[in-house]
């Protein structure tokens, strides 16, 4: 028999959340039921509610999050009921050409194009569909096995549902595609969650010199508090020359952008130094466009990066991330600002909108 939730569906583009019930799907072959304990809200969740992504209503938001197993389909063999799991948004299927060259971070089930998997049907008979595989914003998630991952008993909910967004595509970056090395300057772009991660990603891969630069007062403190050496406020000036001016005149050594914005992005790579990495994360909008000088591009040497969730290959990075929790060298302390419940959906949104969370969280349950 088909389980009940209460869910915050978007139901329209600048339209607030519908907050009832939902009849769950039942699982089929590969498919995992989770009840839903704790679930980040991100900023690419407003941006897909202004339209500004792909995501086509009626839809559950949300890209990862944590919960308990409750039930699961056929072909499932690594999980039972009552197993405390991560749902991660980059599944791993094992078989696509991706997967099979090592990349699953481009896995075809997320990255192939086909359209979000319906998991539930409204009061109405109008079906729900779950962005980015997974639909968070609810007290139950219909997902896929291969993109669930079990968790120790001993971590708290709260500081295990960073570990699918935030963590992941920052320590991803730092990790996986940078490959920080001892000594080397390390300018982070944007410090919002995503952001203040790389910095710590940047500390533990002991980066000489970590140089945060944002707009916001209250997160370049935050990343100070977190192991930033250097703070540039690019309101103040032109954040290209000032990254320069740090570095004897080179740019950084590597250059992580977290921001969003097409002028971020630009001056992320104009702040490298030649032959340097630059790691690019955001994304403004489904159709923005970065404008780059052609010779800086072809003769210096730069190595230019997307980031799709940090380059994860979830089945072993997220024990290593895991780790990094349980003894402390990643300290989840300041970034959930704020807890909400599911009817505080609206209210989560234009908190992250006017940047007054860090990072908020629907607590749900567990």
């Amino acid at each position: 028999m088909s389980a009940s939730a209460r869910a915050a569906v978007m139901t329209g583009y600048l339209e607030p959340f519908e907050v009832g019930p939902v009849r769950m799907r039942d699982p089929g072959p590969g498919q995992v039921l989770v009840r839903t304990a704790a679930a980040p809200f991100c900023s690419t969740d407003w941006m897909g509610w202004k339209a500004m992504r792909r995501t086509v209503p009626p839809v559950v938001l949300g890209h990862t999050a944590v919960g308990t197993v409750e039930a699961v389909g056929g072909d499932v063999r690594h999980l039972a009921p009552g197993d405390r799991v991560l749902v991660a948004g980059t599944p791993q299927c094992g078989e696509c050409f991706y997967c099979r060259i090592g990349r699953p971070d481009q896995c075809d089930l997320l990255m192939g194009g086909a359209p979000n998997p319906v998991v539930a049907d409204l009061p109405d008979g109008r079906e729900v569909r779950a962005a980015g595989l997974v639909g968070a914003y609810s007290e139950r998630m219909l997902v896929l096995g291969v993109q669930t991952h079990r968790l120790p008993d001993d971590l708290p909910f709260d500081a295990a549902c960073l570990l699918g967004c935030g963590i992941s595509s920052a320590l991803g970056a730092v990790e996986n595609i940078a490959h920080v090395q001892p000594g080397q300057s390390v300018a982070i772009v944007g410090l919002g969650h995503i952001g203040l991660w790389a910095v710590q990603g940047a500390r533990l891969a002991g980066a000489g010199e970590i140089i945060g630069v944002d707009g916001h007062p209250g997160r370049r403190a935050l990343a100070e508090s977190m192991g930033a050496t250097r703070l540039v406020d690019p309101t103040a000036g032109d954040p290209v020359d000032a990254v320069r001016a740090l570095t004897e005149g080179r740019g950084a050594d590597v250059v992580i952008e977290a921001a969003g914005p097409e002028v971020a992005q630009r001056q992320a790579v104009l702040m490298s130094r030649r032959a340097g990495t630059v790691v690019l994360m955001g994304v403004q909008h489904a159709t923005s466009e970065v404008i780059l000088p052609q010779g800086l591009l072809t003769t210096t040497g730069r190595e230019i990066h997307g980031c799709q969730n940090g380059r994860v290959t979830p089945d072993v990075d997220f024990p290593r991330w895991i780790g990094y929790l349980r003894d402390g060298r990643l300290d989840p302390s300041g970034f959930v600002t704020r807890r909400y419940d599911l009817d505080e959906a609206d209210q989560a949104l234009r908190r992250s909108m006017a940047l007054e969370d860090v990072t908020g969280v629907f607590a749900i349950g567990g």
